[in-house]
């Protein structure tokens, strides 16, 4: 022994979470969907522990524990350092639920044997338990066959699985869109007729699933199934209105804007963020509202101002936080801003480059371009100039000019401060003026115009 010391993995945790229950005379499993993750191949983001120890028991065993939802059996255990942060394990104490009068919560839970708890879950996928001591799998809803076969099916009657939780009718298609799975006809069946239901789950929960969803690879087959499930028009309205607006020329149309929007998703990186996939689901959110017609065109004018009210309504309505909504409804806005970056002054082109999000719109202009059958010399020069400037320093220089400087001009603060300062610092940006003294000059030309 050379006395290294190594730190414990978060698998190592959940393993040593089941043997100290097992130790103490208590059942204990891996639970749901690390037991998902693991049969498929990929590392869990966590572990789930499912067991027959009541949860006074379980904190009897685990003295560093935290009650997250005792009423519902479900103690926190609390492990080792893992780097700077602690490693986790939610122990859960066998349950059945006796009903959801809400439809999204349990009333009441009792707790029960492994088997009952394993039919009170949501999909057959997740019903599964893992004995990781002796590598053994227990399956009493045949998770494991519908695994193989990709088919994500409801436990029991999928009406019920739906009825007691909502948020179910998301998860199932979250679920089959990441796994590449067909979801089971009766189980389709079921969230097409209880779609509209969605709307009782709260804002943030939806929300969540939504992040979840678009910020995994397989978002288009994701949005496709909440569109063709009827969950779309329940919860993004706004996006259903999208089947049947017309793409390309009238005289040769070229699919409609929901097709064209799931093409933008689809050109989008495997890891792009949910921000810039909900921004490229969005974009041309207003050209319903604006669509005219020419002898020999549609026309959408305004369609991304437009756009960008819309965007910020619904990340509203799902009470995104204030920088989620402020960035979505920026791309969304300039989705089409940088087509003219090639002819751009400089300070106009500097002040989006400089912008905080410049590479989620970079990255929605090419999907755009691309889905649109368009060159991408426009994007491409915006990449070198935001390149070329942010090496040499010429992207956000250092203002020649602040309020205080004006003041020592012998200006008044008022309305004018504003003008003047923007002039500066456009004229900087675009290079013809270099130092604080032309900056002052220019302000002397601007304050004798006025004269």
């Amino acid at each position: 022994m050379d006395g290294t010391i190594t730190e414990m993995t978060d698998r190592e945790f959940a393993i040593d979470v089941v043997r100290r229950l097992r130790e103490a005379g208590f059942e204990a499993f891996w639970a749901g969907g690390c037991v998902r993750d693991e049969l498929f191949g990929i590392q869990p983001g966590d572990y789930d522990v499912a067991t027959n120890a009541k949860p006074d028991q379980v904190r009897a065993i685990f003295r560093r524990s935290i009650e997250v939802g005792a009423s519902f059996g479900v103690i926190e255990v609390i492990g080792p350092k893992l780097g700077n942060k602690h490693l986790k394990c939610q122990v859960a104490t066998f349950r059945t639920d006796v009903s959801y009068s809400d439809g999204r919560r349990p009333d009441a839970v009792t707790f029960c044997t492994a088997q009952e708890d394993a039919l009170r879950r949501d999909f057959t996928i997740n019903g599964m338990f893992y004995d990781p001591l002796e590598e053994k799998l227990i399956d009493y809803v045949g998770g494991q066959a519908d695994l193989q076969a990709r088919i994500l099916r409801a436990i029991g009657d999928p009406r019920a699985r739906f009825t007691e939780d909502k948020l179910r009718l998301m998860r199932a298609v979250r679920f089959a869109a990441r796994f590449r799975m067909q979801i089971e006809p009766e189980t389709a069946a079921a969230i097409r007729e209880m779609a509209d239901q969605i709307t009782v789950v709260s804002a943030e929960r939806i929300a969540d699933e939504l992040r979840r969803l678009l910020g995994d690879p397989q978002r288009v087959r994701g949005l496709q199934l909440l569109s063709e499930t009827g969950v779309m028009a329940a919860i993004l309205p706004e996006v259903s209105r999208m089947h049947g607006v017309p793409q390309g020329l009238p005289s040769a149309p070229n699919g409609d804007l929901w097709e064209h929007t799931l093409d933008v998703v689809g050109r989008l990186p495997a890891d792009a963020n949910y921000l810039l996939a909900f921004a490229a689901l969005l974009h041309d959110v207003g050209k319903p509202a604006t669509m005219g017609r020419t002898p020999d065109r549609y026309t959408f004018h305004g369609h991304e101002h437009h756009g960008r009210v819309i965007a910020e309504t619904i990340a509203t309505r799902l009470r995104f936080a204030n920088a989620e909504r402020a960035c979505i409804a920026w791309l969304v806005e300039k989705h089409q801003y940088l087509a003219d970056a090639p002819v751009m002054r400089p300070s106009k082109l500097k002040a989006v480059l400089a912008a905080p999000h410049i590479r989620e719109l970079l990255e929605l202009h090419r999907a755009d371009a691309l889905a649109s059958g368009k060159g991408l010399d426009h994007v491409e020069f915006a990449h070198r100039k935001l390149q070329e400037w942010t090496d040499n320093g010429e992207l956000a220089p250092v203002p020649l000019l602040t309020g205080d400087d004006l003041k020592q001009l012998g200006l008044e603060p008022g309305p004018a401060f504003k003008s003047y300062l923007d002039a500066v610092r456009e004229a900087q940006l675009d290079g013809t003026i270099t130092s604080r003294d032309e900056a002052c000059a220019l302000i002397d030309q601007l304050r004798s115009k006025e004269r």
